[in-house]
C-alpha cells in the first residue's frame, strides 16, 4: 500500500506535524500490525520524529539547524543558493521507518512525525509506504 500526500508550506524553514494524517491512512488501509515508511521527495525536506507537544522544541531545533548550516556561507558554491537547505535535509533524514502496532504508530507520549521544510515556501509531496506484517 502506498500513497502520495501533499503539504503546502508557509516559511522559509518549518517542521508540519503529519502524525494525524499518516494515521487516519494507516485506520483506512485497515492495517493492525507492520511498517510505515514514510519518505520526502525533495533534497531540501526530510522527515523527523521528535516532540510535538512544546512548540519550542521545533524553534530551538530550525534555530540550532540554522547556527550550523548559516544560509548564506562564503564558500557555498551551489548556483541556486540553498545549500544550507540540503545540508539539512542530509543531516534531519529524507525519511523514517516507523512500527505499526494495534492500528496505530507506536510513538512515545510526546512523538510525533514532522515534515521538515528548509527551502520553502513551497508545495511539497511526500510518500509513504505500509509493509503488513
Amino acid at each position: 500500500m502506498n500513497k502520495t500526500f501533499q503539504v503546502k508550506t508557509h516559511h522559509h524553514s518549518e517542521m508540519i506535524d503529519i502524525t494525524h494524517e499518516l494515521e487516519d491512512w494507516i485506520r483506512e488501509q485497515n492495517v493492525k500490525d507492520g511498517l510505515l515508511v514514510v519518505s520526502s521527495l525533495h533534497t531540501t525536506a526530510g522527515i523527523t520524529v521528535n516532540e510535538n507537544a512544546d512548540p519550542d522544541v521545533k524553534t530551538d531545533f530550525l534555530m540550532r539547524l540554522d547556527e550550523i548550516y548559516p544560509w548564506e556561507h562564503p564558500k557555498d558554491r551551489h548556483g541556486e543558493g540553498n545549500t544550507a537547505s540540503h545540508l539539512k535535509t542530509s543531516t534531519v533524514g529524507h525519511a523514517q521507518t516507523l512500527i505499526i502496532m494495534d492500528g496505530r504508530l507506536a510513538l512515545g507520549t510526546w512523538q510525533g512525525v514532522n515534515f521538515c521544510e528548509f527551502d520553502g515556501p513551497r508545495n511539497r509531496k511526500f510518500q509513504a509506504k505500509i509493509i503488513q506484517g
